[in-house]
Formats: C-alpha cells, structure tokens, sequence
C-alpha cells in the first residue's frame, strides 16, 4: 500500500497558510469589510476541513500498517485488512476528487435544466431517461433533489426539466455533465423497429450565495401565473401557483411549479434567473478574454460530450475523456462517477480534450 494520504491537499493548504489567515482574523479592523471577511472565514473553514481529512487518512493508513504487521506474524486478521484497504481506497479517491474542487462555486447546490434536442418524442423520452439518471446519481450521493419545474411531453417524456441537486460540491461535480448527450437506440415509438438517434442538452449553473452582487430590475420582467401540471403539479394545480418569469433583455424564461405557494415558486424562480444571468455574464467576459488571448475555447455547451449506444452493441463513450463504459444498465442507473472523476481530473491538469483532438487526427 503506498497512499500518499498527506500530499492530497498539500499543494492547496498548509498549516503555514491557517495560521496566516489565523493573524488576519485576529486583527481588530477584520470586520469592517463584511465580504471579504466572509470569504477569509469560508477560506480557513475549507483548509480546517482539508488538514482534519489529511490527518485521519494518515491514522488510518497507520492502522493499516499495523495490520500488514499482524498478518505477517500470522495472525489471522486478512478480512480486516482487506476491508479496510477498500475503504481507505475510496476514501482517498473522494478526496481527489475533493481537491480538484477549488472553483469558486464549486461548493453551492445545483441547478440542473435538461431539454431535448430535434425528434419528438425520441428526444422528449431521451431527456426524462437523462432525469432518471441525474437524480440516481444524486440519490447515491446523498444529495437532495428538488424538482422544480416539469414539462411533460405528450405522448412520453419531457419538453423541459430544471432540479435543484443540494448538496456540497453538488456543482462542482454535476458541472461535468453539462453539454449535450447522444442516444442511439432501437426506438420504442418506431412500429418498424428502426435504430434512431436521440439528442439532449443538459444545462448546469450554481445556486448563488445571497451576498452576490447581481440586481434584477422588477421593469425588467415579465411575470406570468399559471396552473401547475406534470409531476407533482396534480397535487398543487387547484390555483395559479405557478411561476414563468421572463427576462426581457435577455429573453431568458424561468418557470417553477413545484410548490403549493406562488410566492414560493416566484423566489425559487428568482434563483434559478439569478443563476442564468450570472452564468451569460461570465460566459460574455470569457469571450472578451477569448478574443484578446486568442485562447481555444474548451469544449462546453452545445458540444456532443458522450454518446449512448444501445444497439447494435452496447457501449457508452465520454468523447472529451474518450472513457468507456460497457454496462450502460449500470450508468443510466446513476453511476457516472467514472466520466465526472475523469473529466475532473484531465480539467485541472490541463489535457481535457487532448484525448478528443488524437481521435479527430
């Protein structure tokens, strides 16, 4: 066993670096600027946290060390050893991925809007399979999950879907699934058992702390009321309690019906608008940036990340990461921990859609 439990975090915190933070905090004008106080304390939260993890992983390596020890001597203590490999094993995998989580937002909830692309009902039932799989994987995490505006289609599926995931690093870790997603499969609508392929959008943005500067002006929208539908909306549709919100500058449009209340449903749509908003002002900063520097925009939105095959054979395929995934019974189950861990890991050491180019060469 050779874990490295302690050089986990240590290229991010140091003890060095609490005790600096430590001095600062002490200091009696700390307080005056409340946003940057908050954001030293959530700073010295994250490195306690980070230094506590580092020294239990290292106890529990020595445990283990002591184990090897007593098996050696011949006692018999191989299923305790055995289990307690596996358990540091995934202990230390979490935290990889935990340190690859330094974003400024990586932390907050996530919301998670999901469309279908061209193909009718193909495409509706593709982005309500693409739910299922969302709020499995939320499921194993432990992550709450929040509808919080459901469109159904017709005949099956969804016209559109946006949920709260809640959870920390729940957007750091959904950040990854953002793009579009391709299914290739023996259609259940086609009478002549014709292959068809299936396209949809899967959208992710945070959920905004409170004391981020981003004013929406109230001549700004366009509010409308409406009877819930869908899931969840037969328990709620007996008033208008339903909210769309429409930005009119932008034209972005919000809806939210999960709650009995309007006034609910309006803040939550107010979050999920904060949210897209922020989201299109980064993204017209970047292109500033982009333009200047020249840079080669990673892939993102409106870019087929993974593709699901379902026939002729069965295989599913992260084209960023090029990770592949035989059981696909497994991933539209919510294990999809391997393509986000990848693509979290070629992200921060710079070759995420290197793999991409050496397939297109």
């Amino acid at each position: 066993m050779r874990w490295n439990c302690g050089g986990i975090f240590e290229a991010a915190h140091s003890p060095a670096e609490l005790t600096g933070i430590e001095a600062r905090v002490s200091a009696p004008d700390f307080w005056k600027d409340q946003a940057s106080a908050q954001k030293t304390m959530q700073r010295r939260r994250q490195i306690e946290e980070d230094l506590a993890l580092r020294d239990a992983l290292s106890r529990r390596l020595d445990d283990l060390g002591v184990l090897v020890e007593w098996v050696e001597a011949g006692e018999d203590v191989g299923g305790d050893l055995a289990a307690g490999v596996d358990a540091l094993a995934r202990d230390v995998d979490a935290a990889e991925t935990k340190k690859m989580l330094g974003g400024e937002y990586d932390r907050s909830n996530a919301i998670v809007a999901i469309h279908p692309g061209a193909g009718g009902t193909e495409s509706q039932d593709w982005a309500e399979m693409l739910l299922r799989m969302y709020l499995k994987w939320a499921e194993r995490r432990g992550f709450r999950r929040e509808v919080l505006d459901y469109q159904p289609a017709e005949e099956a599926g969804v016209k559109s879907v946006t949920v709260m995931i809640q959870g920390e690093f729940a957007f750091g870790l959904m950040s990854a699934e953002a793009g579009v997603h391709r299914l290739v499969r023996i259609s259940p609508f086609d009478q002549a058992a014709r292959r068809h392929t299936s396209f949809a959008s899967v959208f992710v943005w945070p959920e905004l702390p409170e004391d981020v500067d981003l004013e929406i002006d109230e001549k700004d929208l366009r509010v409308d009321t409406y009877r819930s539908s869908g899931a969840g909306g037969q328990h709620v549709n007996v008033t208008d309690s339903a909210v769309r919100l429409t930005h009119l500058p932008t034209g972005i449009v919000v809806s939210c019906q999960n709650e009995r209340s309007q006034h609910k449903n309006r803040a939550q749509a107010m979050k999920v608008l904060q949210a897209r908003l922020f989201d299109l002002k980064l993204r017209e900063q970047q292109q500033k940036l982009d333009q200047i520097t020249g840079a080669k925009k990673e892939i993102g939105f409106g870019s087929q990340i993974r593709s699901y095959v379902l026939q002729p054979y069965q295989m599913i395929k992260d084209h960023r990461t090029r990770v592949e995934v035989g059981d696909v019974n497994r991933v539209l189950g919510g294990d999809i921990d391997a393509f986000i861990k990848t693509y979290l890991m070629q992200r921060a050491s710079g070759t995420l859609g290197a793999a991409a180019d050496a397939e297109g060469e």
